[in-house]
């Protein structure tokens, strides 16, 4: 155990000397402290992926129909809440659009933070998505661009909520919460056949999501443009990381969808959790209207 406290210290002491001084109003918040757990979560994850499908090579898989149904249903009302949240927040702390800096709003500011707490700590939910893909054996849906995306934006937000907890970084996670009360309320119908007819919305999804990226490059890079006090290497990060998304999505979009041949049904995945057929953790029609799971 005292290994592990001075490893945990040593660590800790590192990453401060590479960002400096953490934001002191986010300090004793749940996961915040130390990396360490942020970490430790993100390899489990990655050894679940790794080893999940060799244990599930000759297991049958899971269906999983109504947990899915209650998992997407959750992660729908959690990302609506977020995406209330944070808009109510932004309009009384009176938040500029172009760039917005990390102290001037008072409580508003304490109340954005929160929010994005809850905003990292649903990327830690999100690894469910793959569990799932794992347990119903759905291991083509475990892309690169997936899993890339899960581990990242988990590790990445614990650096957000220490360094930059408010300001400038609400834009980014408003859209997204609302592309995911989208997304995973698409997913949560798919699970129900009588809804799939009324699911022929899913291809925008895709669009949304990359509109998405381009807003939030944009948003960012108009803070280096006009600065207001919010670090400059954060904006830079921020925008190269989305940027390897958006490069990352399009080769998704072109792969999944222009290669394929002219008046065939759409059966592919949309969004960051899908590959190839189907969707991340729902079922989808065949091509003849009859019902059945993607495959």
């Amino acid at each position: 155990m005292d290994q592990l406290e001075a490893f945990d210290k040593k660590l800790n002491s590192f990453v401060d000397y590479l960002f400096g001084e953490r934001d002191s109003r986010v300090r004793g918040w749940l996961l915040l402290d130390s990396c360490l757990p942020t970490l430790s979560l993100t390899v489990v994850y990655l050894l679940i992926v790794y080893l999940g499908p060799i244990y599930m090579k000759n297991r049958p898989a899971y269906s999983l129909k109504k947990l899915l149904l209650v998992y997407n249903f959750a992660v729908t009302m959690l990302s609506l809440y977020m995406l209330i949240e944070l808009i109510a927040a932004a309009w009384v702390g009176g938040y500029r659009l172009q760039c917005q800096n990390l102290d001037s709003a008072g409580d508003a500011d304490i109340r954005i933070a929160k929010v994005l707490w809850w905003y990292y700590f649903s990327k830690l939910i999100e690894f469910l998505d793959t569990i799932f893909f794992v347990l119903r054996k759905k291991n083509n849906q475990i892309s690169f661009l997936h899993v890339y995306h899960h581990a990242s934006m988990f590790n990445i937000w614990w650096c957000v909520l220490n360094w930059i907890p408010c300001g400038q970084s609400f834009f980014g996670p408003t859209l997204n919460s609302f592309i995911h009360v989208l997304m995973y309320s698409y997913y949560g119908l798919s699970t129900i056949p009588s809804m799939h007819r009324y699911l022929w919305w899913k291809r925008y999804l895709t669009q949304a999501q990359l509109i998405q990226f381009v807003l939030t490059i944009t948003h960012t890079l108009s803070a280096a443009v006009k600065p207001c006090g919010f670090p400059i290497g954060c904006l830079l990060f921020q925008s190269s990381y989305m940027t390897t998304l958006v490069i990352l999505f399009v080769n998704f979009y072109v792969q999944t969808y222009r290669k394929r041949q002219k008046g065939e049904e759409e059966k592919v995945p949309i969004g960051l959790n899908d590959v190839k057929k189907g969707h991340s953790n729902g079922y989808s029609s065949s091509i003849n209207g009859s019902k059945q799971k993607s495959q």
